[in-house]
């Protein structure tokens, strides 16, 4: 018989070894010093454990940060936890059964009394689980068979009317990819998930009272003449009527939704639809979305009257209110998903997303029953379908997971062994995995692009050269993000894959230097240096400081006109090649254009030395009998700063102060400096 797994969190090692006599006759016992490692342990084991006995008092993490870590995951909710400590003082004791502690066991312990609580605990929770387990089985069962039968319903109008049958799941598409982006824009319409998902599922019924045209008028191919259109437009009303008329059911709330559907989608915010005239937020706005929905797969469908329109020739008669007016707020959510709207139309695992809708129903239901258990586990269900699906699509290789918070990567077994790594790395910033594997704050930048992804726009990607046990391999490293459930939605974690990349070696470094070097110098371009450093200042690191080195060359006009432009070229090679062999490897060396440079770099201390000799290399070396000269303003980095060409504006200010001043010499930027009123220009020019 396999045994049960525990996890025994405590600093002491007595202690440990006290419980692990006491249990593991029962049972498997895992052991953790600290919080930390205790995460560590459930970032990957959590599902198969069944209690955690946590200490409260420890060093580094304590008790408390862990069940705050497992209630921000949802850990809490599939895992009992006992609390283990000699703390007996109520305010201890209340909040850990507060963050979610099912009971206590004070010390010293008592080997019978630790045997009964830690039973009697997984006991329960197994009740609770099986309970909640069946129910929500139910619940999917019942849900799945709702909306086969709207599904069934619907598909016989489509059939009859002769459109796609594909319809019915682009509205749905459609309708949930608009009102999740609306739900992030306002909160004006008070619209909870729970109802996002009604309303799609109501929206395939948008044209049910289709069944009630005769067959001639419904399918006639050209136009409608104008008392067949009357004769069309009586299938909103009589769809209403449909649904208004099912016995004992008209007050449920999807029955309430497919009515506003049915009847209101084919009004328009001006006042100009049917059958009854609303405008403007007279119309529900459930309603209104598939209106628009329904408009828009009707361009780009074949129908026996017409030939499909483009995505973007639909978009531009929408917005262009040629076929009727909509809300300008639901316009500019269209905007908005405009980029992933076509892709998500087009996905052919039409069957996994409506797999997932039910599950995103069933969960929710769930959760406003108080089965919480379940509802965090269909979630994770969820999630690791969505993980099997991506991975399906891309070939094997180094699979890994990035976890907000503990700060946890895991790497699976055959990609830790292939990079030379642990499987769990915590705090992975200051990690091998960064440090080594990585060059220069290419992990920091692999970071912020992942936390620039929103949950519309989850995948990011991006080629990287990684050290692989000591040799230089470029790499493709894709990335998809999730978010929680909350609104709006919080970043949480990451999984990605680390891919070979099969093209020629120096035809990608030949691309990667085209895409991000300054052709003549080598250096990095304009785009470069604003993206990386962008990148840093997003993902700040409180222990480092950094500073923004901006300088041109007083008298690169006269080496221009005394000696020609191609011994100009030879004068700004002459100063990239200083810069570079005075500047370290993780420095940020730029030449942005024309004459001027950036330089990015960490400091610790002052900045002054560092400046001291940069300029003191520059200013004043002769080539081929031309001196260099030049004017350096520098800007640091403040507390919680992110906007780079705030950064660049400042640097750019202290520059023309010395350049209006004295030339050939640097100064810093302080508050209250002023551009001279010539130089007023656009900050990165």
């Amino acid at each position: 018989m396999v045994k049960r797994k525990i996890l025994i969190v405590d600093d002491s090692a007595i202690n440990r070894a006290l419980l692990t006599d006491i249990l593991d006759d029962e049972f498997d016992i895992l052991e953790a010093e600290d919080g930390m490692e205790a995460l560590a342990i459930l970032q990957t084991q959590r599902h198969s454990l069944s209690l955690m006995l946590l200490d409260i008092v420890m060093p580094k993490t304590d008790g408390f940060e862990v069940l705050t870590a497992m209630n921000k995951n949802g850990w809490i909710k599939g895992l009992p936890v006992v609390m283990i400590s000699s703390e007996t003082a109520e305010d201890y004791v209340d909040k850990a059964y507060d963050l979610g502690v099912l009971d206590y066991i004070s010390r010293p312990f008592n080997e019978r009394m630790v045997k009964r609580r830690v039973n009697s605990t997984i006991m329960l929770t197994a009740k609770q689980k099986e309970l909640s387990n069946m129910v929500a089985r139910q619940l999917y069962e019942k849900e799945k068979d709702n909306r086969l039968m709207i599904e069934i319903l619907s598909h016989i109008v489509e059939f009859r009317n002769g459109e796609s049958g594909l319809h019915i799941l682009h509205v749905r598409t459609f309708t949930e990819l608009i009102l999740k982006r609306l739900l992030e824009k306002t909160d004006q319409y008070n619209i909870t998930p729970k109802e996002v998902s009604m309303i799609c599922t109501a929206s395939a019924l948008h044209d049910i009272g289709k069944i009630a045209i005769p067959e001639a008028v419904l399918n006639k191919p050209g136009k409608l003449t104008p008392e067949e259109f009357e004769i069309m437009k009586t299938h909103s009303a009589e769809g209403a009527r449909l649904l208004q008329s099912i016995p004992l059911h008209e007050t449920e709330p999807l029955i309430q939704f497919g009515y506003q559907i049915c009847r209101w989608h084919h009004e328009r915010y001006d006042g100009r639809g049917y059958p009854d005239g609303l405008k403007g937020e007279e119309i529900p706005v459930a309603a209104q979305v598939v209106a628009m929905a329904d408009v828009y797969d009707a361009l780009t469908s074949k129908r026996v009257y017409k030939p499909p329109f483009s995505h973007k020739q639909a978009m531009q008669m929408i917005l262009n209110g040629e076929c009727g007016v909509f809300n300008p707020i639901l316009l500019e959510c269209l905007t908005e998903v405009s980029s992933i709207l076509q892709t998500e139309l087009d996905s052919s695992m039409y069957v996994e997303h409506a797999e997932v809708g039910i599950l995103d129903s069933v969960g929710q239901i769930l959760e406003n029953n108080d089965l919480d258990s379940s509802a965090s586990m269909l979630r994770d269900l969820e999630n690791e379908k969505l993980k099997n699906r991506f991975f399906a699509e891309l070939s094997k290789t180094v699979i890994f997971e990035y976890n907000v918070m503990p700060e946890i990567l895991t790497v699976s077994e055959w990609g830790a062994e292939y990079l030379g790594l642990p499987q769990t790395i915590i705090d992975p910033r200051r990690s091998v995995m960064a440090e080594q594997v990585f060059n220069d704050d290419d992990f920091e930048i692999l970071l912020a692009r992942i936390k620039g992804t929103t949950p519309d726009q989850p995948v990011a990607e991006g080629i990287y050269q990684l050290n692989v046990k000591g040799q230089q391999r470029w790499k493709k490293i894709i990335t998809r993000s999730l978010w929680s459930e909350k609104t709006p939605p919080e970043y949480e974690s990451a999984f990605g894959m680390i891919m070979d990349i099969h093209d020629d070696l120096e035809k990608l470094r030949n691309m990667e230097i085209k895409a991000t070097r300054d052709p003549l110098t080598g250096l990095f371009n304009r785009d470069a240096v604003e993206s990386r450093v962008s990148a840093l200042l997003a993902s700040p690191d409180e222990e480092k400081n950094y500073a923004l080195i901006l300088f041109d060359l007083d008298n690169f006009k006269y080496a221009n006109d005394e000696y020609g432009h191609l011994f100009g070229d030879e004068v700004l090679k002459y100063v990239a090649d200083i810069i570079r062999n005075h500047t370290r490897s993780a420095d940020i060396a730029s030449r942005i254009g024309g004459d001027e440079y950036v330089i990015f770099m960490e400091y610790t201390g002052s900045i002054e030395p560092l400046v001291k000799r940069i300029f003191g290399q520059l200013s004043g070396a002769v080539y081929k009998g031309f001196s260099i000269q030049l004017s350096m303003g520098i800007a640091c980095v403040e507390p919680g700063e992110t906007d780079y060409a705030e950064l660049f504006r400042r640097a750019d200010e202290a520059m023309y102060v010395v350049k209006n001043e004295k030339k050939n010499s640097w100064c810093f930027y302080e508050k209250g400096m002023k551009m001279p009123a010539e130089r007023n220009r656009n900050s990165t020019r």
